[in-house]
This record gives C-alpha cells, structure tokens and sequence, in this order.
C-alpha cells in the first residue's frame, strides 16, 4: 500500500510492500510531523517506509523516514514488532538530528 498526502503544506509519501497501513498509524505519521515541525520549520517532504524483514517466527517489522529540508536530509531507520513504537523511536531519533545540525 503506498499512498501520497499533503500536510499542512508537508508531501508526505509513504510505501509499504505488502502491508497495510491502517489510520491508527496514518494519524501517527501525521502528530510525528507535527513534533519535526517544532525543531524546524523547513520541512518539504517527508518519506516513510514500512517493510517486513525475514518470514515466520524470525519476522521483523521495518520503518524508516526520511525528512527534505534545506540541506542534507535526515533518516532514521529502527526494526521491532510494531508499527506505532517504531514510529516513535525514529521520531525521536530524527529530533536529536535536528538538534544537531542546528
């Protein structure tokens, strides 16, 4: 499932393979925008990726995100079980760089 959206003038693209993204975690997406937003305000797009890694009992679940500001980008990729702590660990992942190429 990939879908495309314009926040609060933000493109946010997000690509899953074979998974579906249900608005629990779509609104996610959007409050993880809104904390990016309070440490920089020149944010373009944002890319989210959802991927499953392994098969059966070994499966791990996948998100990174990439955010487009004036300079070099930031990413932040973390692996676990489910979607929503992820989110939140590469959030706050992606804040410290934002702190720290201020």
């Amino acid at each position: 499932m990939n879908f495309t959206e314009n926040y609060k003038g933000i493109k946010i693209d997000v690509q899953s393979v074979n998974i579906e993204i249900n608005a629990a975690v779509q609104e996610e997406i959007r409050s993880s925008i809104d904390k990016l937003s309070k440490f920089t305000q020149n944010i373009n797009a944002v890319d989210v990726y959802f991927k499953t890694e392994g098969s059966g009992g070994n499966a791990a679940s996948v998100v990174g995100m990439r955010v487009g500001i004036p300079g070099p980008d930031v990413f932040a990729e973390e692996k676990g079980e489910h979607w929503i702590p992820l989110l939140k660990e590469v959030v706050d992942k992606l804040v410290r760089q934002l702190k720290k190429a201020k």
